[in-house]
């Protein structure tokens, strides 16, 4: 199978970049699958698991915060304010920030900032997607 080059930038610099056969993540308008000789293509993404086929069939899942995703004849350029391996993920840490979220949302508070609990709940819950994709691979 071919290969098309692939980076995943964040403001703390690439955290990948290599030759995969597909990557699949969630745009703005739904799921993703992008192979080599795919049209050129840009689109938000939604905080979720970026998976990586890599050459030869092997899997790797990251994590991104959101972002954009670009697609280049022959690359691919994920920029995201946060990623990381899906591996690296602590899933008491990320499990601990989804119920706190949820908690400050139940109670509803007249000083809470409802789009701030209601958006680390959104990313604590994307965090522990990723690791559920890195664990049905």
């Amino acid at each position: 199978m071919s290969v098309i080059s692939c980076s995943i930038v964040s403001p703390e610099g690439e955290l990948f970049s290599g030759d995969i056969e597909m990557l699949i993540a969630d745009g703005g308008a739904g799921e993703v699958a992008i192979t080599p000789r795919h049209a050129p293509l840009l689109t938000s993404l939604k905080p979720g698991p970026l998976r990586l086929t890599m050459e030869g069939g092997t899997e790797e899942v990251f994590y991104a915060s959101g972002g954009f995703l670009e697609v280049q004849p022959g690359s691919i350029t994920v920029l995201t304010d946060t990623a990381e391996r899906a591996s690296d993920i602590d899933e008491a840490e990320a499990e601990k920030a989804k119920e706190l979220a949820e908690k400050e949302l139940e109670g509803q508070k007249a000083d809470l900032d409802y789009s701030l609990a209601a958006a680390q709940l959104a990313e604590a819950a994307a965090r522990l997607k990723s690791l559920q994709k890195l664990r049905k691979k």
